[in-house]
């Protein structure tokens, strides 16, 4: 059986290395602050206090962390992983990053002899939990069956999408439109209300057009309850919708639309929101346009 190291345990990493257990995985595992790896450690896994100390021991790491360069630490560090991991072992990363940091981490392997695969999923909390998240996967078809088992554990779905950097490039859309939908939700919302709708009405109407996106349906009790207990925090939304701008000025492309959405979750961070749900962007437009604030 694989030894499976795990780095990165926050509200997706911790459910994802849990599936992994529930299956029989032996998983160590590593995250910046020990004490979010009670349940795991409660349950079996190893913890190691660097990510080069687990190279050590493990020939499969998989890594699922906020940015770029919370990655590029893990691995390239003081304390990184690569220096120590064994030749023909597999990085598996998750995290969601820009597709050229994607390739330049999968060159940056291959010097080490390592196999690095671009696997990014889609889904927050709740499909992270229930082992229903979908790999989008740029890599060797090789190593993908490898580890398509482990996959197939923690999703419902793995798509395989070509050469390394494809995965990361599919995610950055799926959450350029995920912002930009609830971007938009919510400044229909704020205007409707203002033309004198009441919400209960507007959510009724709105939710139930071909026009707008079906997971907004999954958040309508967040926007009534003013409840945004966080399953994907408008923090690293914004932070996603930065790398796609940089992603479209690699590659010359224009995008208007997503530079001022990203500017928008910015403000919004700078005001309190960054830990809340992405979908507190509403409450954020509701504060600042209601005509009681003028």
């Amino acid at each position: 059986m694989e030894n499976i190291g795990f780095i990165g345990l926050g509200i997706m990493g911790s459910r994802m290395a849990r599936n992994l257990q529930k299956e029989g995985r032996r998983l160590t595992v590593h995250n910046r602050t020990k004490s979010k790896a009670k349940d795991l450690l409660d349950h079996g896994a190893k913890w190691v206090d660097s990510p080069k100390k687990m190279a050590m021991d493990n020939n499969i790491i998989i890594t699922m962390l906020s940015t770029p360069e919370a990655v590029r630490e893990v691995a390239l560090g003081r304390n990184g992983f690569l220096g120590t991991m064994q030749k023909k072992s597999i990085w598996m990363n998750c995290s969601t990053v820009n597709p050229s940091f994607s390739k330049e981490m999968a060159d940056r392997a291959k010097g080490k002899g390592i196999v690095y695969l671009d696997a990014p999923v889609a889904g927050t909390k709740g499909p992270a939990e229930k082992g229903e998240l979908v790999f989008l996967v740029g890599g060797d078809t090789e190593v993908l069956a490898k580890l398509d088992p482990l996959m197939q554990i923690m999703g419902k779905k793995v798509i395989p999408l070509g050469s390394i950097g494809q995965g990361s490039h599919m995610k950055m859309l799926i959450n350029l439109l995920l912002a930009q939908s609830m971007l938009a939700f919510g400044e229909a919302m704020v205007l409707g209300k203002e033309m004198g709708l009441t919400e209960d009405t507007l959510f009724d109407v709105l939710l139930n057009v071909p026009v707008t996106a079906p997971f907004l349906n999954a958040v309508r009790p967040k926007l009534e309850n003013g409840n945004y207990e966080p399953n994907f925090p408008l923090q690293w939304m914004q932070k996603d919708l930065h790398l796609a701008s940089l992603t479209a000025y690699e590659l010359n492309v224009a995008m208007p639309s997503l530079n001022i959405a990203k500017e928008v979750f910015a403000l919004a961070k700078q005001n309190g929101y960054g830990m809340k749900d992405f979908s507190s962007i509403y409450d954020y437009l509701k504060i600042n346009n209601t005509n009681d604030n003028l």
